[in-house]
């Protein structure tokens, strides 16, 4: 099973009103359960408002799979790109770290990086906004 739809899989289950799903395949097996079971209730994990976006130009560039964001290659490498870089279409924009995978964002077009909307290390949803941009 692919990070996608291991991560389609998983945002089917919580637009949905099931409680549990239970899936095996060879070499993989998969349980999610929303039901309590008896222990203390953790509160959920602020997450930061999502950018405005009615009120900007541009087009963003939105994250493919849930994961962690990250700008840069490695700890002590510059970001892929800031904002007002100028990007090649399938130009590596930044990281997204799912199930210890790295998985490449790339540019969908030429274009300009307007803004960037994730923080490095960032948890982000699945189609959440990452860079704002406008095409060159």
């Amino acid at each position: 099973m692919t990070n996608q739809e291991l991560s389609e899989l998983i945002a089917l289950f919580d637009r949905s009103t099931a409680l549990t799903m239970k899936l095996s395949e060879e070499g993989f097996s998969l349980e999610l359960d929303r039901r309590g079971r008896g222990e203390a209730a953790v509160p959920p994990v602020p997450q930061p408002a999502a950018p405005e976006e009615s009120g900007h130009d541009g087009k963003w560039v939105r994250a493919p799979l849930v994961g962690t964001f990250y700008a840069a290659p490695g700890p002590d490498q510059p970001p892929f790109v800031q904002p007002g870089s100028h990007v090649a279409k399938g130009q590596t924009l930044c990281l997204i770290e799912a199930m210890k995978m790295m998985s490449e964002v790339c540019a969908p077009c030429e274009c300009i990086i307007e803004e960037t909307a994730a923080q490095n290390g960032q948890l982000l949803s699945y189609d959440a906004p990452i860079f704002r941009y406008r095409e060159a």
